[in-house]
């Protein structure tokens, strides 16, 4: 068994800003792992606002290959005592997918149980931006797309959600602060935001203060994001939050993501499943996971100036499933 990693630079079709910061390219980290002459690819950006960056996996990675020089099999039970959560585990998690699909010939859709996929609409992602900006692409991309998710995090957030509503009459609509409001200003925004038709708010506050929303107020359901990454987190955010972001890249790889899904659904969670950047090859293995959630954001790869062959396509904002050829 033979172990590769790489970074990649995808350059991104505009510059894509949040409240914490400013996307212009996205760099991930490829991961190919050989064994009898089939080879299983899988793919991950990390979590930067962790610490968790494409050096720090190709780092861990490197670590981990030392193992593999040794003789020793890697498998997707033991990989998990080998590496902590984050990107390098999901590139190697996922990897280990394909190997397995590839080295059998049962798809990943199959061995996981979800045979066969559907397609999904995945919400299509607004990024910081002046209200009339914001309002102005919010119009020309309802348009084609049905689902549009808006990033939040300053004092002009309700004018930007106004001015998007008021070009997007029809476009469902959900949101995401970044941890950039405090609880004063979710209650104040809330009943405004439920005016709107808002569905769902993602990590209104820090990380940290996620106690604080047992005094919301509002009826817009909210979802953790940053405050939730794996299944240590389930305690932290039961009781506070309707929904959880899972991600692929948060919970360490596809065979965690399911798991935390099972999990989630257990205490009473209801599932979004979100992505980081990245290409098709990292987005593939998470449209398995999306078959049992309720909001779809996996728009990623829209955000590219080029995806990798064989990447979705992403028809009016529709992710089909597309064979196994790229992955899985």
């Amino acid at each position: 068994m033979r172990l590769t990693a790489r970074s990649r630079v995808h350059e991104l079709i505009e510059p894509f800003v949040i409240a914490r910061k400013a996307y212009t390219e996205a760099v991930v980290v490829e991961v190919e792992i050989e064994a009898d002459g089939a080879v299983g690819r899988g793919e991950a950006a990390g979590v930067d606002y962790r610490g968790d960056t494409p050096d720090r996996m190709l780092e861990q990675l490197s670590d981990l290959r030392e193992h593999l020089d040794r003789g020793e099999v890697l498998d997707r039970v033991g990989l998990t005592a080998l590496l902590p959560p984050g990107g390098a585990r999901n590139a190697v998690d996922c990897a280990l997918w394909d190997l397995e699909a590839k080295r059998s010939g049962v798809s990943a859709a199959v061995r996981a149980g979800l045979a066969p996929l559907r397609s999904i609409e995945t919400f299509v992602t607004l990024g910081m931006d002046s209200p009339a900006a914001m309002g102005a692409k919010a119009g020309r991309w309802a348009e084609r797309y049905g689902a549009l998710k808006v990033k939040l995090g300053d004092r002009h957030d309700m004018a930007r959600l106004e001015a998007i509503r008021a070009a997007a009459p029809r476009a469902r609509l959900i949101a995401d602060a970044n941890q950039g409001w405090t609880l004063a200003q979710l209650n104040d925004r809330a009943p405004r935001m439920a005016a709107l038709g808002v569905e769902l708010l993602e990590q209104p506050l820090p990380v940290g203060r996620d106690d604080e929303l047992f005094d919301y107020r509002g009826v817009v359901p909210l979802c953790a994001d940053e405050s939730f990454d794996d299944r240590a987190d389930l305690d932290r955010v039961v009781g506070r939050y309707a929904f959880c972001n899972i991600k692929l890249d948060k919970a360490g790889g596809l065979t965690e993501a399911l798991a935390l899904a099972e999990a989630a659904r257990g205490r009473g969670l209801r599932l979004m499943v979100g992505c980081m950047e990245g290409t098709s090859l990292g987005i593939a293995p998470a449209l398995l996971l999306a078959q049992g959630c309720e909001i779809i954001d996996l728009d990623c790869p829209m955000q590219l100036v080029r995806d990798v062959d064989g990447g979705f396509g992403y028809q009016d904002g529709w992710l089909r499933p597309n064979g196994p050829d790229l992955w899985g």
